[in-house]
């Protein structure tokens, strides 16, 4: 049951990639339905549950990447690609018998409900998960920043990162054989070393307000369950 879990209302941070899959790009369904599986797990023992989901997977103009594209018009893009996917995963979530609500920063009332913070915390109380779409509505923020300032909003206990790396690195795991990966670190330390863990807005917002957060690899069935447990899975990333 929810006791058996560390941390009882949590939000979960989503990269687009992480529903492409291997191919990298698209919705992957056996991607979505394993996911849904594991949150499922988590739900139905009484945990709380907010995500935040990116579009990368769909659409890279939200760094700026678009090439010759208007900064402000390519985030706008790419919040409309955060919608595909959390309506994507809300489909998923209904089949695995998960109840859900999808609500959007930008308001497109035929399929989502406007991001209202009440609205929501009454859907977390009644164990919905609910799914965050279209970031903050505002051009040059990330999801990142996104899922900060909605962990800080729900009053959750813990951020939860999902990544395709176990943990926070001093280097590239990929590119160096060497890198040391990080049991606990500090937000300020992520800052003082450049580690590419959040953005500054992000990282600086969660440390300000005391939210912890666990970084850790998806890919591996299970994890979200044992992170929520307290077991040693990724990198606990804390104010101090």
């Amino acid at each position: 049951m929810a006791g058996d879990y560390k941390y009882k209302r949590v939000l979960l941070k989503l990269s687009g990639e992480a529903l492409a899959g291997d191919v990298g790009y698209g919705i992957d369904p056996k991607v979505v339905d394993d996911l849904a599986d594991q949150i499922g797990e988590i739900v139905h023992d009484g945990v709380q549950l907010a995500v935040v989901i990116g579009g990368g997977n769909i659409f890279r103009g939200m760094a700026g990447s678009a090439e010759g594209m208007d900064r402000s018009q390519a985030d706008y893009i790419g919040m409309l690609a955060t919608v595909m996917n959390a309506l994507a995963l809300q489909d998923a979530f209904e089949r695995h018998g998960i109840f859900s609500r999808v609500q959007s920063a930008i308001n497109m009332q035929e399929v989502s409900e406007p991001y209202i913070r009440r609205r929501a915390l009454r859907h977390l109380e009644k164990g919905r998960v609910v799914i965050l779409a279209a970031g903050t509505g505002n051009p040059y923020f990330t999801t990142d920043t996104t899922a900060a300032l909605r962990a800080c909003e729900l009053d959750v206990d813990c951020l939860m990162k999902a990544t395709k790396v176990d943990g926070v690195y001093d280097s590239d795991p990929v590119k160096n054989p060497d890198a040391k990966r990080f049991d606990r670190i500090t937000y300020m330390d992520v800052l003082a070393k450049g580690l590419n863990v959040m953005d500054a807005t992000a990282t600086s917002l969660c440390m300000d307000n005391d939210m912890p957060m666990i970084v850790f690899d998806l890919t591996e069935k299970g994890n979200i369950a044992r992170a929520l447990r307290g077991e040693p899975v990724g990198t606990v990333v804390e104010s101090a």
